[in-house]
């Protein structure tokens, strides 16, 4: 319906996110600004937009006060060079390390078969770069996005194939790294359908997730993100498989806490590697941020800042997919009790198959049961 004379035109309001899990900002379009079409009042630029060619300036949105408005573009903005841009990790020659294993394909599947050719199915996972001026200063995700992808190819090109695990294919020149496409559905979307799942079920999943973890945690890595969402269960075989390693760091690493607001980037000796072409060691001590995880799957350890073994963060969010696993279905913490290691009353109601080993697993970190093989169920 029209608007009345007098009335204010009514905007839509668009979240634009700087990073995974924190700095959402809030910008006021006008109706006739869609997804697509260029438009003076959008100040976002994704990975496909030139980096020198900063965006109109924006304010943040605020809890209080009227809704933003965004001002016209500086004469002479300032323009935001990360040290080290994601696409770069991709660029060629590729690290050896990088580069595919050796016949990637071999366990899996062709989609269909041509007269001298198998095609596969796949999915090209490319960074996201976005960069935003926010109160005349440009911010930009560029560093964190670099961190995540090679956190993650730190796991596809350190572990040995596991069937538990997604398949790494390789990278491809100036896009991203290639990875098995999985014919499946959520954890979660798997939890929420009816009938719930037999006890035989329940027992091969605990001892698929187990397997997988376990494997990714003998190589000195941990997962960093457990959810039900990152555990996907694929149609027909039921096999699961873990995937997004963005969060992924290395055991021997000194922790710096989720809120620590410059942390050190712990691959930069891969870019002195590659300027200098020389096999430069590693630093030490290695120092990685940890971060939070998603909820409530995330160790209070984690919460309060004071993690030291990340593979003992993963058993907590271990714990957590118990509990779900055994009672069908989400639940939930409130952040303020978990970081004081504390769950509700009737957390484990309906656990009758997991609950000593998920309570074992939700000790508090010095009291907490490690993943090991050997509690496979049989």
């Amino acid at each position: 319906m029209a608007p009345s004379s007098g009335s204010k035109t009514k905007k839509h309001v668009k979240r634009v996110t700087l990073t995974s899990k924190k700095n959402w900002w809030m910008v006021e379009l006008d109706p006739d600004d869609e997804p697509g079409q260029s438009s003076e009042h959008l100040a976002f630029s994704s990975s496909e937009d030139q980096i020198g060619s900063p965006p109109p300036r924006m304010t943040p949105y605020r809890s209080t006060g009227p809704i933003l408005e965004l001002s016209s573009p500086p004469t002479s903005p300032p323009v935001y060079n990360p040290p080290r841009h994601p696409t770069s990790i991709f660029s060629f020659p590729t690290p050896t390390a990088y580069a595919a294993p050796q016949n990637p394909t071999a366990a899996l599947a062709p989609f269909a078969h041509g007269s001298a050719s198998e095609v596969f199915k796949c999915i090209v996972k490319k960074p996201d770069v976005v960069q935003l001026e926010i109160n005349g200063e440009m911010q930009s995700n560029a560093s964190d996005v670099t961190i995540q992808f090679l956190a993650e190819l730190r796991v596809y090109t350190t572990v040995a194939r596991h069937r538990n695990i997604c398949t790494f294919l390789g990278c491809l020149e100036m896009v991203g790294m290639v990875l098995e496409f999985i014919e499946g559905r959520t954890l979660d979307d798997v939890l929420k359908d009816r009938p719930m799942l037999s006890t035989a079920q329940k027992t091969d999943y605990h001892n698929q997730l187990l397997d997988g973890l376990t494997h990714l945690h003998s190589y000195g890595l941990s997962h960093g993100d457990l959810s039900l969402t990152n555990v996907q269960v694929v149609n027909g075989t039921n096999t699961i498989k873990l995937l997004d390693f963005g969060r992924s760091v290395s055991a021997d690493s000194v922790f710096l806490p989720p809120d620590d607001d410059q942390p050190p980037d712990p691959f930069a000796y891969l870019a002195r590697r590659e300027t200098a072409q020389l096999p430069l060691p590693l630093p030490s001590p290695k120092v990685e941020q940890i971060h939070q995880s998603t909820r409530p799957f995330c160790a209070p350890e984690i919460l309060r800042g004071e993690c030291t073994d990340a593979r003992l963060a993963d058993a907590y969010g271990f714990g957590i997919l118990l509990v779900c696993l055994d009672r069908c279905e989400g639940v939930d913490v409130k952040p303020w009790d978990q970081r004081k290691d504390l769950l509700p009353k009737d957390f484990f109601n309906g656990c009758d198959l997991f609950e000593e080993r998920a309570r074992a697993y939700l000790l508090k970190c010095d009291q907490r049961r490690r993943l090991i093989k050997e509690d496979m169920i049989h």
